[in-house]
């Protein structure tokens, strides 16, 4: 797994907290709410896509299937 990609899920996530902060300290809660579940969403899809990836390989690797 690249670094890379790590240090994307870490700016992203930090960009969403920050956003997060900014909307709830501007008393738009139900928004900031939203985007944290989009950004976590967007992120478990990126995890996910990796996961499959991963499991393609171990059966590569195995001649399984």
């Amino acid at each position: 797994m690249n670094v890379d990609l790590v240090f994307k899920i870490a700016a992203f996530g930090i960009i969403l907290s920050v956003m997060s902060q900014l909307l709830t300290r501007a008393g738009r809660e139900d928004i900031a709410t939203l985007t944290t579940l989009a950004g976590l969403a967007i992120v478990m899809l990126v995890v996910v896509g990796l996961l499959s990836d991963f499991f393609t390989s171990v059966r590569q690797m195995f001649n399984l299937y």
